[in-house]
């Protein structure tokens, strides 16, 4: 499981020209999944994000996380984090994980993330998707288990 992990100061997903979800203060999260990705790889990394500290304290320093600052989440389904483009010019994507077990893995990803008491919007799953947001910092941080 691989998360690409953007602060945001306000995000937004539509589909078809419709706003599916959208969060001001937070963190905009590119989610990918590969095969064999289970409960485990979730659990891990939605820990890692609600809990790592990148927010600025008074003194401006990262000391804060976001379950501290009471922020929202932006969750995007990507499969394409695992598009290998070592060899030719064309990604191969034969390290995703097939669309029905990675909906599975996401659906619980975004699930845990929701019992730790953050506000959780979401895409919708292989549709193709507009995300626009404000990044904070600009913080790009790579996730991985």
């Amino acid at each position: 499981m691989k998360v690409v992990l953007q602060r945001s100061k306000q995000a937004s997903v539509t589909v078809d020209g419709e706003v599916q979800g959208r969060i001001q203060s937070g963190l905009v999260l590119l989610v990918g999944i590969t095969h064999g990705d289970t409960e485990e790889e979730a659990a891990y990394i939605a820990d890692k994000v609600v809990n790592l500290r990148i927010f600025e304290d008074e003194d401006g320093k990262m000391n804060h996380s976001l379950l501290d600052r009471g922020g929202e989440i932006l969750s995007i389904s990507q499969f394409t984090l695992y598009g290998d483009t070592r060899k030719g010019r064309r990604p191969n994507f034969m390290g995703a994980a097939k669309p029905a077990e990675a909906e599975v893995v996401y659906e619980r990803f975004n699930a845990i993330l929701r019992e730790k008491g953050v506000n959780v919007e979401t895409g919708v799953f292989g549709a193709m998707m507009d995300v626009q947001l404000i990044n904070d910092g600009p913080v790009t941080l790579i996730i991985e288990k």
